[in-house]
């Protein structure tokens, strides 16, 4: 045979019969499971017909490996990183992001009760605040406002607004404390507010909302990112995984407030019940509370 001679030449001796023997030879169990992993991943990774894709597109290789074996699909971490690797398929990754709240040097501030200690024992005990710009189809910004809880990291309250004035971060913490009144887990005595020193978090207003929320306020240090480290951290992922242009919470481009809202209504809902977080050892948010509260109703 042509192909086994030229081999021969090479020194790479090989006969007919084994060259055929190879070609006739059915997939290996390894190749079979490849392609079916092949093709769940590509149903994850590849827009469909409508050019949409699920949420769990963001993810890299480590939390979808953890992703399709909560899934049931046993799979090595490997395998999966061999796989994404092989047709181009990565997680989403964050881009640098713009401060949008401006400290005001009149208005007097709560002291810093956290300490950059962003760790708490229970839910309900530390939330941290901040909001971010959203740019417009067409021009002008649109805002999201968030309250994030801080032992498991789940959005809590939110509101979104045309206008960055007070009152549109104050609803959130609203928004926030009737949540968990409704979980039967009321706000109060020594829960914490913490937020930068922005002037819609330092207004005689605010701080009577956060009073009668039954939360104290605090405020990190003036213009250091570091001292609410944890709502920078969730702004960045709001940015990055819902309001970029290829997000797949969009179905079009964000013309108005209803817009904003939608797909930040979506993927606020993705990220508390979903989402795989790291630090709660790949587990959403709202499933690392449901365990504090199960544990604790076993101990009571």
């Amino acid at each position: 045979m042509p192909i086994c001679r030229a081999l021969s030449s090479q020194g790479i001796a090989i006969a007919p019969r084994t060259y055929w023997a190879r070609r006739s030879r059915p997939p290996s169990r390894r190749a079979l499971k490849d392609a079916a992993l092949t093709e769940i991943l590509a149903g994850i990774y590849e827009p469909d017909e409508n050019g949409r894709r699920p949420p769990e597109c963001l993810y890299g290789s480590v939390k979808m490996w953890e992703h399709l074996n909560r899934q049931d699909i046993t799979v090595a971490k490997c395998t999966v990183e061999r796989l994404m690797r092989a047709h181009g398929w990565r997680g989403v990754t964050r881009a640098r992001t713009v401060r949008t709240t401006i400290p005001d040097p009149d208005h007097a501030r709560a002291p810093d009760l956290v300490r950059r200690n962003f760790k708490a024992g229970r839910p309900g005990q530390l939330h941290v605040a901040d909001f971010t710009y959203v740019p417009l189809d067409g021009g002008g910004f649109g805002y999201a406002a968030f309250v994030i809880d801080a032992f498991a990291g789940l959005i809590a309250g939110w509101e979104c607004s045309l206008s960055k004035e007070t009152a549109f971060v104050e609803r959130a913490i609203r928004q926030a404390a009737a949540w968990r009144a409704r979980q039967g887990h009321p706000l109060g005595g020594p829960a914490i507010h913490h937020s930068d020193a922005g002037s819609q978090y330092t207004s005689v207003h605010f701080t009577e909302t956060l009073l009668l929320a039954g939360l104290r306020p605090s405020v990190g240090t003036v213009g250091d990112a570091l001292d609410n480290a944890l709502a920078e951290t969730t702004i960045g992922l709001y940015k990055t995984e819902c309001i970029r242009g290829d997000s797949p919470f969009r179905d079009g481009p964000l013309r108005t407030l209803a817009d904003v809202e939608g797909i930040t209504a979506a993927w606020v809902h993705w990220y508390n019940t979903s989402r795989l977080m790291h630090r709660l050892g790949r587990r959403p948010p709202a499933e690392a509370e449901a365990e504090y509260y199960q544990q604790a109703q076993d101990a009571a």
